[in-house]
């Protein structure tokens, strides 16, 4: 995403937040990209072992089962 110079000054947090959610952030003066918003690597997001834990209900016991579709490439 590309914005201009205003547009950066009254939006900065919410381009903070995009930026820190991986979007790349390009900030332009006169419609020329000038600057890029870039998260550090000590501020990115570590991710949480387990996050999702309990999120599958279900799952069918021939899971790792080679798909039928897949047999003449074994």
């Amino acid at each position: 995403m590309q914005v201009n110079v205003h547009q950066a000054k009254s939006q900065l947090s919410k381009l903070i937040e995009r930026a820190l959610a991986g979007e790349e952030v390009i900030i332009a003066r006169n419609n020329k990209p000038t600057v890029r918003l870039e998260v550090l690597p000590e501020a990115r997001r570590k991710r949480k072992l387990g996050a999702l834990q309990g999120l599958v209900k279900y799952m069918a016991d021939d899971f790792d089962e080679p798909l039928e579709d897949f047999k003449d490439y074994e």
